[in-house]
């Protein structure tokens, strides 16, 4: 058996360690702009912002002034009877950038954290609010105790989120932890049939959902969606109009809608939440990701008035009584708030139109190549599946996935495919000449991936880039 030369006691995230061991991951040094720095020198164009988390490049001059400002002062305080500047504007800063329904902001530390804390302000809220049926003594709705999830839908890895995650990889070996919700259909339109229309297979998909929601109505709490792209699932895609369908849903029937925007906020859409483009509000908006612009860990769960007058009593026990002990830490919060700035005084989301233009025009011409297909694209993020000359998507056991990515990082990008799904989600400074770079390589990838023979893609690729 083959042992790693090099000796850490590290154990490393979504990981399989055993294959890691035989072929140990490059060591980053540094990073400026749209680039990491090998511990040799050597650059690598980060093709998806280091785990879809950078916004503005690495090493932002503005938000490492603002880091840098708040350590001169200070650099955590407990937020349960405190509060500080850079936290008060952010939430307001966050008002003000959403509808006017949002109106409240209460912050965690992770994803998964901000998914658990919508599902559990979801269900309190039911449970403390009367319904129709209420009579007597009853001053809730305590039947409410299930939520709605998407098949191929991924909300995180801790045990509420978890639960309505769709992601066997990630969840079948924990499945007697977790409570089992409700699943309705995927409105993915590479499922779709190849005579279908757009139209007929998504009002299919959203039938079979409606029919869900009357079966099991007065049990709901919640559906929760990755707006527009089911990310985990492979950069799945479907239009706004389902949205917008789904939120006349869940009104006709009084249910709420939490939009898991973790992966699609702050402009990898075109807009600056993915919800725009439906011309809709959520119940709850969960931000994480690029809140701080990839730079500290930090989510919010952006909620309406109506929510938050529910948990508002003089009885303690109504509260929310749910907490992270690094809740609203200032310096994550001055990141954010510079990376909100950033926006503003860079022009971003108006200059990502022309690169979003750009990767329209390089992707149709990947999709000629006889190996791509099911070319998709919502604003700054593209993808395509890898299939064989025959039209069939490459056998799981072959990974030529991972082959791919393993020649891409030889030759200067980083890209890191689900399986055959290969996508891009690269910072918002990325340039033209860069975009070019990023597709030709991957281009050259594919070439290389398909000419490997089986036991090499089996037995000596790094586990690193199977998984989301």
């Amino acid at each position: 058996m083959q042992t790693s030369a090099r000796s850490s006691a590290l154990w490393h995230p979504c990981t399989q360690m055993y294959q890691q061991d035989i072929n140990p991951v490059p060591k980053i040094a540094r990073a400026k702009g749209a680039y990491l720095y090998l511990d040799n020198g050597e650059p690598i164009l980060d093709g998806i912002s280091s785990w879809w988390v950078n916004l503005h490049g690495h090493s932002h001059s503005a938000i490492n002034a603002a880091i840098t400002d708040q350590l001169e002062q200070f650099e955590q305080v407990i937020l349960a009877g405190f509060t500080h500047s850079p936290i008060e504007q952010l939430a307001a800063q966050l008002v003000a950038v959403t509808l006017p329904p949002l109106t409240r902001c209460f912050f965690a530390d992770s994803g998964s954290a901000a998914v658990e804390v919508a599902l559990k302000m979801s269900l309190q809220f039911w449970h403390q609010t009367a319904g129709p049926q209420t009579v007597g003594h009853k001053s809730g709705q305590p039947e409410r105790n299930t939520f709605i999830s998407l098949e191929n839908g991924y909300h995180g890895e801790t045990l509420g989120s978890l639960s309505v995650t769709d992601i066997p990889l990630f969840s079948s070996q924990y499945r007697p932890l977790l409570i089992q919700h409700l699943r309705a259909p995927t409105p993915d339109l590479s499922l779709k049939a190849p005579n279908q229309s757009d139209e007929e297979f998504l009002g299919q998909r959203f039938s079979a959902l409606k029919a869900l929601v009357e079966e099991n109505q007065g049990r709901i709490c919640a559906i929760i969606v990755e707006p527009l792209v089911q990310g985990a699932a492979g950069m799945k895609m479907y239009p706004p109009i389902y949205l917008t369908w789904l939120r006349q849903l869940c009104d006709e029937h009084q249910i709420h809608l939490i939009l898991d925007e973790i992966a699609v906020g702050f402009g990898r859409t075109g807009t600056l939440f993915a919800h725009e483009q439906a011309g809709i509000c959520p119940d709850f908006l969960c931000l994480s990701k690029g809140l701080t612009g990839g730079y500290l860990p930090m989510s919010c769960v952006m909620t309406t008035d109506e929510v938050y007058q529910a948990f508002y009593s003089p009885d303690v026990a109504k509260g929310f009584l749910h907490s992270h002990s690094f809740t609203g830490n200032p310096l994550a919060a001055r990141a954010a708030l510079a990376s909100l700035a950033i926006f503003a005084q860079e022009n971003t989301l108006q200059k990502n139109q022309q690169r979003i233009q750009q990767f329209k025009i390089k992707l149709a011409e990947l999709a000629t190549h006889p190996h791509v297909a099911h070319c998709r694209q919502t604003g700054m993020i593209a993808a395509f599946d890898l299939i064989q000359a025959n039209g069939q998507p490459y056998p799981a056991v072959q990974q030529r996935g991972r082959l791919m990515a393993q020649y891409a990082l030889r030759h200067g990008l980083l890209i890191r495919p689900i399986g055959n799904h290969v996508y891009f989600i690269p910072p918002y400074c990325i340039t033209a000449d860069e975009i070019d770079q990023m597709f030709d390589i991957t281009s050259r990838a594919i070439d290389w991936a398909v000419r490997q023979s089986v036991s090499l893609a089996e037995t000596s690729m790094p586990a690193m880039f199977n998984l989301p």
